[in-house]
């Protein structure tokens, strides 16, 4: 065999070649991601007489190219955590940091390593779309919560208290009666001029646009506001410019949010017809887990099977905490250590936040996390243990489809 090791970066790739003695078959060399070289380099392997192991680590979306052109190819390619080629990289006396090294280290690994890596799959690739619209949708949700933040700054300078007559619904932006009270009458000063008269009739019509049953006998509570807010930019035409479009950029972000969830929930759907991830159904069927996380909690943790035990899936997800004994001395107060997934341990969380809500009295992670918490565990604590048992139920379970 050969082995093909990889060090990916952006719009170029350094590519080392081993022997299966180790030596060195081809000299690193660069790799641009561009048709006609990646072409050249699949040929090249191709022409060998042995069987390759290809292997790189997944760069953020930098190795999608190179991805491409060897499943394209038919040849089989690998992908290793980074974090693990770092630690395998920290065996050698002395260190040093090049493309060239790191291919050749890459190399080397594959060598090594051959029989415990798995070839990248067309399954994989549905995972990874998975993954890809639960990022995004995140990444709308974070900036959803900057403008909605912007936004009641803004109020308290212009219409201050109004939140606490009108709530801000952004999850239907459309019948928002904040929002559209915001688009038409821009502060409390613009209010006072109108007079109580005029107002009430003009809030009236707004009203009817929306859905709101009870908005329409809040007229003259927010008149009485009115009159006792003091506003501090209410007369400014720049804070009325961006006032309103925060409110725009909240709507324009909650579409887009729902948007992507709803394109997450059909694509799912698809795979379930054709019966490609059986163990959704397994992830969907467990308290707590909706039509929003389900997909989001499959997608981050991806292939069930590359996981040898629920322990290794919690360490996946950073909440495993590591032992610490030196000597005489073991550490019995340890935290977990967050060297994870970041995004499937904050939609586990979330999933305990659905038990407390819901109470399922038959759920062994609810009565997990009510033991814990009786015990005298911190909030945060708690919940962490609750998303240890969960994991490694989900584990068990899917597991046993694939036997």
């Amino acid at each position: 065999m050969i082995a093909v090791g990889i060090d990916v970066s952006k719009s170029k790739s350094t590519v080392a070649i081993l022997n299966g003695d180790g030596s060195i078959r081809a000299k690193p060399f660069d790799v641009h991601h561009v048709a006609d070289e990646l072409q050249a380099l699949v040929d090249y392997i191709k022409r060998t007489s042995e069987p390759p192991t290809i292997l790189m680590e997944p760069t953020s979306h930098y190795h999608y190219p190179l991805l491409k052109a060897f499943t394209e190819a038919e040849l089989p390619v690998c992908l290793i955590n980074p974090y693990q080629m770092k630690k395998y990289g920290d065996t050698e006396l002395r260190k040093a940091k090049t493309d060239k090294r790191d291919s050749l280290r890459i190399a080397q690994y594959a060598l090594e390593k051959s029989y415990s890596l798995i070839p990248y799959t067309p399954q994989d690739q549905k995972y990874e779309d998975l993954r890809f619209l639960s990022r995004q949708y995140s990444q709308r949700i974070s900036t959803l919560t900057v403008a909605k933040v912007q936004l009641l700054s803004l109020l308290d300078e212009t219409m201050p208290g109004i939140t606490t007559i009108l709530p801000l619904k952004s999850r239907d932006p459309d019948n928002c009666v904040l929002l559209r009270f915001i688009k038409r009458f821009k502060s409390f000063d613009v209010i006072r001029k109108m007079g109580k008269t005029r107002f009430l009739d003009s809030y009236q019509v707004l009203v009817k646009k929306t859905k709101d049953r009870f908005a329409g006998s809040k007229g003259l509570a927010i008149y009485e506001l009115v009159l006792n807010s003091v506003t501090t930019r209410g007369e400014n035409p720049l804070s009325a410019m961006t006032q309103d479009q925060c409110v725009d950029l909240v709507s324009t972000s909650q579409k887009a949010a729902d948007e992507i969830n709803l394109q997450m929930r059909i694509n799912l759907q698809m795979r379930i017809i054709a019966e490609t991830m059986p163990e959704y159904k397994v992830l969907r069927s467990m308290a707590g887990v909706g039509d929003r996380l389900g997909p989001i909690i499959l997608g981050e943790i991806g292939d069930i099977r590359r996981f040898h035990s629920g322990k290794a899936l919690n360490a996946y997800a950073g909440n495993d905490a590591p032992p610490y004994q030196s000597g005489q001395f073991e550490s019995r107060n340890r935290h977990i250590s967050k060297r994870g997934n970041p995004a499937l341990r904050k939609a586990c969380f979330e999933v305990m936040q659905a038990l407390k809500l819901t109470k399922p009295q038959d759920d062994p992670v609810y009565l997990f996390l009510l033991k814990k918490e009786q015990e005298g565990k911190p909030y945060n604590v708690a919940k962490m243990a609750a998303v240890n048992k969960f994991l490694r139920i989900y584990y068990a379970r899917a597991m046993e489809l694939y036997k």
